[in-house]
C-alpha cells in the first residue's frame, strides 16, 4: 500500500516529502486541532498514519484536500479544523503533515523543538510582570443566573448589563415579553433554549457577515466517568455546535485530546472549563442532571459473582 500511495502522490500533485521534513510546520496545528478526530478516526475522519484511510483522499489531489481542511466538510469536519485563527499556510502544513504520515506509516515522530536560550538579564528586566489573576468576585459572576425569581429577566435598563443612560437601551424589548412564547425551563432565565432551537422558535445567525451560512453540526457525545455515586457526565456536541463554532471552545478552553482536561466542580464554579458559559449565558450548575445523565452500570453483587 505504501508503494501505491507514493505512485499515486506523484500523479495527483503531492510531493513525497519525508515526514520529518514537514513535521515542524504541521505537527503543532495537528496536535492542537486535527488530532481530536484524526487520531482515532472519529466521525469517519481518516486516521493519522493509516494508508488505507488516506488513499482515496490522496487520489482527489492536494488542492481538494486543502479546500476540505480550509472550508470544512459536512457533517463533522469544521472549517480550519476548528482553529478559526489559523492561517491558510498553517492549515495546509497540517494537511501535508498528515499526508506525509500516510505515505510513511513507520516514520518516527517529529523531532522535539530545541529549547530556547535563557533570556539575558537586561531582557528579563525589560519584560513586564504577568497580569494579576481576576478577582474572585469577577469569575463568580455566574451567580447572575441564580438570582431570586423577582430579579430574573429584568428590563434592559435594570439588568446591570445594559447602559441605562443610553436611549437605545430603553428601545429594547423586555426579556419577559420576548421570552413569553418560548418553551419553559426550571433554571437560569427559565427558557429551554435547546427546545426553542429544535422547534424552530429561534434561528441563531451562524455567521456575522453571511446570513445564509449553515452551521457545521457535530453529532458526537463525549462521556466522562466520574467518581462516587453521581451518574457519569455526557457532553453532547450536537446541541453545542448548533450554536457555536468549534473554535469557541477548542483549544483555548478544552484541549481536544483525551485525558488532557482536568475538569472539576470547583473549577466550573470559578468560571473555568464548563463554567466559562454555564451560569453566565447557559443554564447554571444547579441543574446537576442536565450533565450527569448517564447511569453507572450496576456493581455485581457477591451472590452474582459466585459460579
Amino acid at each position: 500500500m505504501k508503494a501505491a500511495l507514493l505512485a499515486l502522490a506523484a500523479l495527483t500533485g503531492f510531493v513525497s516529502t519525508p515526514l520529518d521534513a514537514v513535521a515542524a510546520a504541521g505537527k503543532t496545528v495537528y496536535d492542537s486541532a486535527c488530532a481530536a478526530c484524526h487520531a482515532g478516526g472519529i466521525a469517519g475522519a481518516p486516521r493519522f498514519g493509516n494508508a488505507d484511510d488516506w488513499a482515496p483522499r490522496i487520489k482527489q489531489g492536494i488542492d481538494t484536500l486543502y479546500q476540505s481542511a480550509l472550508k470544512g466538510k459536512p457533517p463533522a469536519m469544521p472549517p480550519r479544523g476548528g482553529m478559526a485563527g489559523a492561517s491558510d499556510s498553517d492549515i495546509k502544513a497540517a494537511v501535508d503533515y498528515m499526508v506525509a504520515a500516510a505515505n510513511s506509516p513507520g516514520a518516527a515522530p517529529a523531532p522535539a523543538a530545541t529549547e530556547a536560550p535563557a533570556p539575558t538579564q537586561a531582557a528579563a528586566e525589560a519584560t513586564p510582570p504577568p497580569a494579576p489573576p481576576p478577582a474572585v468576585a469577577e469569575v463568580n459572576a455566574f451567580n447572575r443566573l441564580l438570582k431570586p425569581a423577582g430579579k430574573r429577566n429584568l428590563p434592559p435598563a435594570e439588568d446591570g448589563i445594559h447602559d441605562p443612560a443610553n436611549d437605545g437601551t430603553l428601545a429594547l424589548q423586555p426579556p419577559r415579553d420576548a421570552f413569553a412564547p418560548l418553551p419553559k425551563s426550571n433554571s437560569g432565565n427559565r427558557i429551554n433554549w435547546v427546545q426553542a432551537l429544535g422547534k424552530g422558535h429561534i434561528a441563531p445567525r451562524w455567521d456575522r457577515l453571511d446570513g445564509q451560512a449553515a452551521p457545521v453540526v457535530m453529532d458526537l457525545n463525549i462521556v466522562r466517568e466520574v467518581k462516587g455515586s453521581m451518574p457519569d457526565v455526557v457532553y453532547p456536541h450536537k446541541q453545542h455546535t448548533e450554536w457555536l463554532d468549534c473554535s469557541n471552545c477548542h483549544p483555548q478552553i478544552f484541549v481536544p485530546q483525551k485525558g488532557a482536561n482536568q475538569i472539576s466542580m470547583a473549577a466550573i464554579l470559578l468560571g473555568q472549563k464548563c463554567g466559562v458559559c454555564h451560569g453566565k449565558v447557559a443554564f447554571p450548575v444547579s441543574e446537576c442532571r442536565n450533565c450527569h445523565s448517564k447511569k453507572k452500570a450496576p456493581m455485581p453483587t457477591a451472590s452474582a459473582a459466585k459460579p
